[in-house]
């Protein structure tokens, strides 16, 4: 995908507030849609510029949408979808750039939009050389460990070879922490701090009772 500037960003955009999901830049996040005021959202954004803003709610048993939302979260834009026999959708993101809320818009639509915040986030779409330095060896033998407190295999080809940013992104939005664990890895400054905080999250999963949930597929 051709990366794109965060100044062309729509400075207006729906939000998805859903807990415990998280999207960072160029990663891929598949959605199972089904609720009426998102498959609202989803057509709208199909229908215009594929901009769709992924956010977590502070509160995480309360409506999400009401609830009060995290200052940051990240635009992603549809990258591909589908319509089911019984009237859900499948809809993959991929994540542009990360934001903050300026302020949360009056709308009339069924969904939330916010004005949204690029400017402290213009390095998300450039490669950050330092961290091909940073110690691959090191994250994949916490990961090992992690995977099998989860009953999971840390394999294949793709975890020795792809670039070390896509590899903690990828981590950090397909790792099952909970919701304030999750905002912590979005929020943090570079890509060097969050292998920091991914290795050390991971570490600590790695001596509690871990609980089930789904990481591949999030539904709303």
């Amino acid at each position: 995908m051709e990366e794109e500037d965060t100044k062309q960003l729509p400075a207006v955009i729906p939000v998805f507030p859903l807990p415990g999901v998280l999207l960072l830049p160029t990663i891929q996040l598949p959605l199972n849609i089904f609720e009426p005021r998102y498959l609202a959202m989803f057509n709208d954004a199909l229908a215009g510029n594929r901009y769709i803003g992924m956010i977590q709610p502070s509160e995480v048993e309360a409506d999400p949408g009401t609830a009060p939302l995290y200052p940051i979260g990240c635009v992603g834009r549809i990258s591909s979808s589908s319509e089911t026999d019984d009237g859900r959708m499948l809809v993959t993101l991929t994540g542009i750039s990360r934001f903050r809320i300026k302020q949360e818009i009056v709308a009339i639509t069924p969904y939330r939009q916010i004005e949204a915040d690029y400017g402290p986030f213009e390095g998300d779409k450039k490669h950050h050389p330092g961290s091909d330095d940073l110690d691959r060896t090191a994250l994949l033998a916490v990961l090992k460990s992690y995977f099998a407190t989860l009953d999971m295999e840390a394999s294949g080809e793709s975890l020795q070879t792809m670039p070390m940013t896509v590899l903690i992104n990828q981590l950090s939005v397909l790792c099952p922490f909970e919701s304030i664990e999750k905002q912590a890895l979005i929020e943090v400054g570079d890509i060097a701090e969050r292998y920091d905080l991914l290795i050390n999250l991971m570490t600590m999963a790695c001596h509690e009772p871990v609980h089930d949930e789904d990481d591949e597929l999030w539904t709303h």
